[in-house]
């Protein structure tokens, strides 16, 4: 987890919240989050969770939704989109992650990726939140005028581009036969 802890939502695994949870940010948070993943703005950010319990673990079951406004890619013009994720997290106990021998080559299930140990009382919410918009923020996401740009420039983008060399003439033949 993050030291820095922009969005805190404290959950205690001993009393979990009945029904589902809305997480509904500040600006102030929102702003925190919109420097430390080195976007524009964030200009809204809401989650809705839902809690259950397996082998000891909280298991945290919800989507996140936001807005995000951040430079394209292309031209560095900023422009604002929306992103909507859905995420499983499993909460669990200090010293109760999987133990691994150092040198013995194990598989990892999907349960085993969204492990997130915690120490005390509680564990943070807001940073699991945190950390699954960061993830899906893609820093190269292209804006609304990036292809015009690209055609001004003359520069082809990959699916334009016709495939050339021995390797591509040896497929085309192929392909005629």
């Amino acid at each position: 987890m993050s030291d820095t802890n922009e969005l805190v939502r404290l959950v205690k695994p001993r009393a979990l919240p009945a029904g589902t949870m809305e997480v509904e940010t500040n600006e102030a948070e929102r702003a925190a989050l919109a420097k430390r993943f080195g976007i524009t703005a964030i200009h809204a950010l809401t989650a809705k969770v839902d809690f259950s319990e397996k082998d000891d673990a909280v298991v945290a079951s919800g989507t996140f939704s936001a807005t995000l406004e951040q430079p394209c890619a292309v031209t560095r013009d900023d422009f604002t989109y929306d992103i909507s994720e859905d995420f499983s997290l499993r909460f669990v106990p200090a010293g109760r992650l999987g133990e691994y021998e150092e040198d013995a080559e194990f598989e990892l299930t999907e349960e085993d990726l969204d492990e997130i140990e915690y120490e005390g009382e509680t564990f943070d919410l807001g940073e699991a939140i945190a950390q699954e918009l960061g993830l899906a923020i893609d820093p190269y996401r292209e804006g609304p005028d990036a292809d015009a740009m690209r055609e001004e420039a003359g520069i082809e983008s990959d699916e334009d581009r016709k495939p050339s060399g021995p390797l591509a003439e040896a497929l085309a033949a192929l392909k005629k036969d």
